[in-house]
């Protein structure tokens, strides 16, 4: 019975991708975003609840990336899309109903990125290229900005340019040749985990001075200190 319990919580993950999708279609983007951090919960979950039960499967593994492909896939493009779509203005005479559409670059790139996570093998311990949910938590992140930041936030994000910038910049990182850590304590040991300390920390506060907004800049502090980890330990 056990081996089925990480697999139920992946199924939730799925769940979760499917109902933020329903609410991005019908342009409820901050139901959308709340719900990508339900999905996001349940991937994380799934992992420790199978590492705990010692419950890892051939299936669980590709449930997984069955799983991630909807709620960190579909649902960020998705997002991205609707985005453009309120932009609704032409880029380099693009017609705007036909830049909405590259928005799903974003799914694109996942796909590959989860595709390539599957068959590496030196992502056993950190990663190689932006995690499709950091990503999608980016993206999911600037509806919420939108809703409840102010005008500059809302003159910043819904210009065009800077979404298509964002599409391009986030797909070339998801499958970018990008050392970066995991979130996975093997100890509690300052020496071994001082990066993921570091990290916590400034995300705590960032989040506690800029709340939703502090997301992209979490995102972006992770790839920074990943760089500095990965320069230290090559020097």
């Amino acid at each position: 019975m056990k081996k089925h319990i990480p697999n139920a919580i992946t199924c939730l993950n799925l769940f979760a991708g499917c109902l933020a999708l329903y609410f991005a279609f019908e342009g409820q983007l901050v139901y959308t975003a709340y719900l990508v951090g339900v999905a996001a919960v349940f991937d994380f979950l799934d992992g420790m609840v199978a590492r705990v039960l010692k419950a890892y499967s051939e299936i669980g593994k590709q449930l997984d990336s069955l799983a991630d492909m909807v709620s960190f896939g579909v649902v960020p493009g998705t997002i991205m899309f609707v985005l453009l779509q309120r932009a609704d203005a032409e880029v380099l005479g693009i017609p705007a109903y036909i830049v909405a559409f590259f928005g799903f670059l974003i799914t694109i790139f996942s796909a590959l990125r989860l595709a390539k996570f599957n068959i590496d093998t030196r992502q056993t311990t950190s990663f190689i290229g932006l995690p499709t949910p950091a990503c999608t938590l980016f993206v999911a992140s600037l509806p919420l900005i939108l809703r409840y930041g102010d005008l500059i936030h809302y003159e910043i994000i819904l210009n065009p340019l800077v979404l298509l910038v964002l599409t391009v910049l986030l797909s070339f990182l998801l499958v970018a040749e990008l050392p970066l850590f995991a979130l996975k304590f093997t100890n509690l040991t300052w020496q071994d985990n001082s990066v993921r300390f570091i990290f916590l920390g400034l995300s705590v506060i960032l989040v506690a001075l800029l709340k939703f907004a502090a997301i992209p800049l979490i995102i972006v502090l992770y790839i920074l200190l990943s760089i500095i980890k990965k320069t230290s330990q090559s020097s």
